[in-house]
């Protein structure tokens, strides 16, 4: 245990680890806590990022399953298209938390897994679930879209999708992620993302349809089997939410000990899409930065943290939002989206980037 540790992380998926490295490499003493067993598990993702993550963080190669060079969109029952210019990596999302986590513990940050925050005080005092309170002097939120520390200091996240994913074998080798897109799935969309000889197959819809989750995975499934592109066997479940509703103020008080939030505890997930490793990744770090030279005496770091994640994050998300409200409205008023409306909701098109 590091007695009142000047940081405290609460998480340590991809956000709480590089914020605790970050912090720990410039010198500071660093605490990161997370309730789970170990780190990456239970993989709550379909573990595709994207190439320009290699730019943040080196050696993806070890955690890499497969290169993806493209990205086919599937409207409705309607002919497929292709965006021949998608780089990403499919990555073994357990050891790619668990090698991030490896990094903050070398750069000196004490890591401890099985360790809940049961409270944090008004004053910025926590208590952990072993017993022990601590009084640290910056606390880093990390602890995902329902975010306890988000919601300690009034900054929950509202909306919310819901998932659903399987592991099934694939037939035949694949380059391509695909992503499926129809009025039947009510705020988000299906997909087929390769990982070698595997695919992760998944639904995610908004929270009024979460009843529809396995009826509706299991119609994808059984369509792709009768394409013959993936086999019957259900090698793994997993699911979890995704934050929908856009960035939240990322920097709060409990009394006088600033909280940062990052990841999906401050909404940087896209809302169209739903991706979010590589904004956690950089904001984790962001955040871990700011932190150190706030306790140097840089005051302004801070509100330099908040503007930055609003200059880097903040465009992306407002155009998501925008295009996902255009057709929740849509269902709302019972209407069917149209091909038309729906590629509007698609980042593979260009009316998704109209104006």
């Amino acid at each position: 245990m590091v007695p009142d540790p000047e940081i405290l992380v609460i998480g340590l998926g991809p956000a709480g680890s590089r914020a605790a490295e970050a912090a720990a490499t410039a010198g500071i003493r660093v605490l990161a806590v997370d309730r789970r067993k170990r780190a990456g598990f239970p993989v709550q993702c379909a573990e595709f990022v994207p190439a320009m993550l290699t730019q943040e963080l080196d050696r993806l190669g070890q955690v890499t399953s497969q290169r993806i060079e493209a990205m086919v969109t599937f409207v409705e029952k309607l002919p497929p298209d292709l965006k021949s210019d998608f780089p990403g990596l499919m990555i073994d999302r357990a050891e790619f938390d668990a090698k991030l986590v490896a990094r903050a513990r070398d750069a000196g940050a004490v890591c401890r897994f099985q360790t809940e925050v049961r409270t944090i005080g008004l004053q910025g005092d926590v208590h952990l679930s072993d017993g022990a309170s601590i009084r640290p002097r910056v606390i880093v939120g990390a602890d995902g879209p329902r975010s306890p520390t988000g919601i300690a200091v009034g900054r929950p996240n509202t909306d919310i999708v819901e998932t659903r994913q399987i592991t099934v074998p694939l037939r035949q080798p694949y380059r391509a992620t695909d992503i499926f897109l129809a009025g039947s799935i009510p705020g988000g969309y299906g997909w087929l993302f390769p990982k070698d000889n595997l695919a992760n197959l998944g639904i995610g819809v908004a929270p009024t349809a979460k009843h529809r989750l396995k009826e509706l995975l299991e119609d994808l499934h059984e369509a792709l089997i009768a394409d013959e592109r993936v086999g019957t066997q259900v090698l793994g479940y997993t699911g979890g939410a995704i934050p929908v509703g856009g960035m939240r103020n990322p920097v709060a008080c409990k009394g006088e000990v600033p909280v940062l939030l990052v990841g999906d505890a401050a909404g940087l997930a896209n809302p169209i899409t739903g991706a979010g490793i590589a904004s956690a990744v950089t904001s984790g770090r962001l955040a871990g930065e700011a932190a150190a030279r706030w306790l140097g005496g840089e005051t302004d770091s801070l509100a330099d943290f908040a503007e930055e994640l609003e200059e880097l994050f903040g465009p992306a998300l407002d155009r998501a939002l925008d295009r996902r409200s255009e057709i929740l409205e849509l269902h709302e008023r019972g209407a069917q989206p149209s091909p038309e409306a729906l590629r509007r909701g698609g980042i593979a098109y260009p009316e998704y980037w109209a104006a």
